[in-house]
């Protein structure tokens, strides 16, 4: 009973100490620095005022997704062939894995597209409301009652750095925020600097590349607080991370001797 206790004893504080400097490696968090949207008052119930994401407009070298609906199924088949078939596309939507990428019709350099009876038709600089509109203008002389819907494809943005889930990801509408984004790519980690936050963006015109600051509510108010075609977000780690792995391989000899001393120790009172 005797040999017993006492190897219980000394297992128990070897897990002990090597408890204590694995806490001791530990980084302190501080709150402010990971909460989301806070505010430099406190109200309880707080109006902001609304913005409004800008209209994206078909540009050349957009894929699109014209849907045709009407009273002929044989018409309808034939017009959506595009959005039908597929092709390979890797890493596309966020999911990490190959998966199918309709078709879809391409707006050529020019600004236009080329369908069964319309033939090619110029829509480049047009919202997807009035490309539709537009489409089924056209196809009353072919059809009966037609309905056009009109999507992109190939819209997307990017999410890389200290996140839960990197990728790229499809881009549905003009009302996808930054948040939602976030959301998307499974949240910024607890290392993740939620106060500089990295967005590109590239228009014809300009790249731009700012710096977000998540923890502040005036974000809301910002006119980057909605995404855009081939935006890419980058989010920084923190030095509590480096801080962290750097102390952690530091004291990793000292872990390697602790457990070695606990198991001989434990191998001595065996015998």
């Amino acid at each position: 009973m005797f040999k017993i206790s006492r190897k219980v004893n000394l297992l128990g504080v070897g897990i002990y100490l090597l408890a204590i400097v694995l806490c001791a490696s530990c980084v302190r968090v501080d709150t402010r620095n990971i909460t989301y949207f806070q505010s430099r008052d406190t109200l309880a119930y707080q109006v902001m005022p609304p913005i409004t994401p800008q209209v994206t407009r078909i540009q050349p070298d957009d894929i699109l997704a014209v849907v045709v609906s009407s009273l002929s199924e044989e018409s309808n088949v034939l017009f959506n062939a595009a959005n039908e078939n597929g092709i390979t596309m890797s890493r596309f939507g966020g999911g990490g894995v190959a998966g199918q990428q309709p078709l879809g019709y391409l707006v050529d350099s020019m600004g236009k597209i080329e369908m069964p009876l319309i033939g090619r038709l110029k829509i480049s600089g047009y919202t997807l409301e009035q490309a539709a509109d537009t489409l089924k203008q056209r196809l009353l002389t072919y059809l009966k009652e037609p309905t056009v819907n009109v999507r992109f494809l190939n819209h997307k943005f990017s999410v890389l750095g200290e996140v839960g889930r990197p990728g790229v990801f499809n881009l549905i509408d003009n009302h996808t925020t930054l948040p939602e984004a976030m959301a998307m790519a499974g949240d910024l980690t607890l290392y993740g600097l939620r106060k500089n936050v990295m967005l590109i963006r590239t228009t014809a015109e300009k790249r731009e590349v700012v710096r977000i600051d998540l923890t502040q509510r005036d974000f809301f108010n910002s006119p980057y607080y909605y995404l855009r075609n081939n935006d890419v977000i980058y989010v920084d780690m923190n030095k509590g991370k480096v801080t962290n792995t750097d102390q952690r391989l530091q004291l990793l000899p000292v872990y390697i001797s602790i457990l070695s001393t606990v198991l001989i120790v434990v191998n001595l009172f065996r015998r």
